[in-house]
């Protein structure tokens, strides 16, 4: 190399090394191109100690998307740090007042940092956090752990299952399951066996279980491809089925049990004893249980069920898939033959009631599965005028008491023909508007609260039964706001939140460690069992308390354990390439030209009636407002011939 080539190959890479430095010194942040800058990254130096005010998601977070802590003491600077203590990230945390908890709180945001590893902040002037990871698969454990919560909750059976070294288990249950004195009047048994415990009790509920499967069965739906690969330590683990569907189908064994022996459609609204049992274990409790007369809203969740369950078992068992199918229809011909909404007469019982104000939402749910299923015209036009009669197509708040939004997500991602266009527009601004306020609401709370300053009993399970509305929109009308809230509420039950710990049994940073929860109670082991979400605290952010007898903020239950699988379904076997859109790659094609604008004008004028995919669909709706019409047009347009310089990413 010539004197002069090795001056100037010099002089680039000092220009090189202050260019990396300045960058790094107004930003804190690496450019691309630059790594070797990092080789000399500073190491923590100070012996920071742990600091609960530090808040953060204790499970981790996936690379290429949003990564926040709420820091409740008074800071600036903040570093994210390797376990050998490199700093990789030097951050400026922003303050902000937050009115749920009435504190001025810090947030740091190091969401440009992707690299896997296990990392900590640490905070000058105050400590350091948890380690937590990053990493693709950070949530697959503890999705596996929520599904072994479900399978310990199992009844008429025995279980057993070590976790983290501890073993669990009780022998078999509630064999005797049930007696119909208060269905025809004769006390002689029927068989309504397995199924799963309820909550903190041992009764089974059909109006729960409603929600719990139908946002089950929509994980599956929506997450197929991620879930079917899942093994779960389970007694089916080596049959035909996907074990996620193994551990649902033991559910819908028992709501099958539910009908009416007489065949007239009715089902039982619980199987229960007539009062609360004590803190026992399960193969102890003996009092008699019963089934308690139906309701309208229980006959039209079990319509929804098994309905789902007809077509998502078809292909792994069709004799199985045509006795779910076949149940329903019966219990849909009676629904319409007795349109009045009728209570349970749970005279007599002290247990829990899953008494609903109206079956609406119930008999809309019903209707939009058995359309889905079956792809009959009465199905489609029952749900198509219940859904009218709804001014709000889709609510931010919603758990068994309020059913509707499951009917109108299986609706709107129907690929059956059919459908009314001014109806699916509807719903689809509907959910758009929704997912919009929630990531705005999760944006303005300090802790990255996706139902912010709402409370209630079991409001926990509406915080990640939230990600179901925001992964629908982004089925839609794709958006990385969308995810990020979704990851907000998950990381808000692992840690981000006032109190700096889990939620959840088992998990993450300073878990439950005396959940209502009649087993944890009495089996004699420290530890809890593991993987159920508690219900959070009310009336306000600063009342929970990590004490068995508060069943209004300690209790566990299925619906908001559901509601934490859905959410960390999403993220299982995730691939964040998979939710790539390239707007304006109208013919899917992997590129955007002037042929991606003729076939937009084209499908816009009705030229031609469908685009070559559903992803092609996506990408089509440029201006990401949920609608592809002349806007889309005219945008493209402009992207082309350069008057604008990128489309929305």
């Amino acid at each position: 190399m010539s004197r002069m080539t090795l001056k100037s190959s010099m002089k680039k890479r000092i220009l090189s090394l202050v260019i990396a430095v300045v960058f790094l010194s107004l930003t804190g942040v690496f450019p691309s191109g630059l790594i070797e800058t990092k080789v000399s990254a500073a190491k923590i130096t100070e012996n920071y100690q742990f600091d609960s005010r530090i808040r953060l998601n204790s499970i981790g977070f996936i690379p290429n998307h949003s990564k926040k802590a709420t820091i409740a003491a008074n800071c600036s600077t903040f570093y994210v740090v390797k376990e050998d203590g490199t700093i990789v990230y030097t951050g400026t945390a922003t303050s902000m007042f937050d009115n749920d908890t009435k504190e001025t709180v810090y947030i740091a945001d190091f969401s440009s940092v992707n690299e896997e590893g296990t990392y900590y902040l640490a905070v000058p002037g105050v400590g350091k956090s948890v380690n937590f990871k990053i990493a693709m698969n950070v949530y697959e454990d503890a999705f596996k752990t929520a599904m072994l919560g479900m399978y310990l909750l199992r009844c008429g059976t025995s279980v057993s299952a070590t976790y983290n070294g501890i073993h669990y288990s009780h022998g078999p249950c509630h064999t005797n399951d049930a007696y119909l004195d208060y269905i025809n009047g004769q006390h002689t048994k029927k068989d309504s066996t397995k199924g799963w415990h309820d909550a903190g009790d041992y009764n089974k509920y059909v109006v729960n279980a409603g929600i719990t499967v139908g946002s089950m069965f929509l994980a599956w739906e929506h997450f197929k491809d991620q879930l079917e690969p899942v093994a779960l330590e389970i007694p089916e683990k080596n049959n035909s089925i996907p074990d996620f569907l193994d551990e649902l189908k033991y559910e819908i064994d028992w709501i099958l049990t539910m009908q009416y022996p007489d065949g007239s459609g009715r089902v039982a609204h619980k199987v229960s004893t007539r009062n609360f049992g004590g803190f026992i274990m399960p193969e102890n409790e003996h009092d008699e249980r019963f089934f308690v007369p139906w309701s309208s809203a229980a006959t039209a969740d079990f319509v929804a069920m098994t309905a789902m369950a007809a077509r998502i078992f078809r292909p792994y068992d069709p004799q199985y898939a045509e006795k779910c199918i076949n149940a329903a229809k019966v219990s849909y011909e009676f629904l319409k033959n007795n349109p009045a909404n009728v209570f349970a007469n749970q005279s007599g019982f002290s247990t829990g009631e899953y008494a609903t104000v109206s079956d609406a939402d119930d008999r809309l749910w019903a209707a939009a599965e058995m359309w889905e299923t079956l792809g009959d015209e009465e199905y489609l036009r029952d749900f198509e005028n219940r859904a009218a009669q709804f001014s709000k197509k889709i609510e931010a708040d919603f758990d068994w008491d309020n059913v509707a939004n499951l009917g109108m997500f299986t609706y709107l991602l129907s690929e059956r023909p059919g459908k009314n266009p001014a109806l699916v527009q509807s719903i689809k601004d509907s959910l758009l508007s929704t997912a919009d306020s929630i990531v705005r609401t999760s944006q303005n709370h300090g802790y990255g609260r996706t139902l912010g300053t709402t409370y209630y009993w079991g409001c926990n399970g509406t915080v990640v039964r939230q990600t179901m509305i925001l992964q629908v929109a982004n089925k839609i009308s794709p958006n990385n706001d969308y995810v990020n809230a979704a990851l907000d509420a998950i990381s808000h039950v692992f840690g981000r939140n006032y109190y700096n710990r889990s939620y959840v049994t088992g998990l993450g940073i300073n878990p439950p460690m005396n959940p209502h929860d009649r087993r944890s109670g009495a089996d004699g082991i420290w530890e809890p069992w593991p993987g159920y979400l508690v219900g959070g605290g009310w009336p306000g952010p600063k009342d929970w308390v990590d004490i068995q007898d508060s069943y209004q903020t300690n209790e566990i239950a299925i619906n908001w354990n559901a509601a934490l699988i859905y959410a960390l379904a999403g993220f299982v076997n995730y691939n964040s390439a998979q939710n790539e859109v390239l707007y304006g790659d109208v013919n899917d094609d992997g590129k955007v030209n002037s042929t991606d604008l003729t076939l937009l004008k084209r499908y816009v004028l009705k030229a031609v009636s469908t685009l070559p995919s559903s992803k092609a669909e996506k990408n089509a709706d440029v201006n990401r407002d949920g609608r592809v019409n002349s806007s889309d047009v005219t945008i493209l347009s402009r992207y082309l011939i350069r008057v604008i310089e990128k489309l929305p990413i």
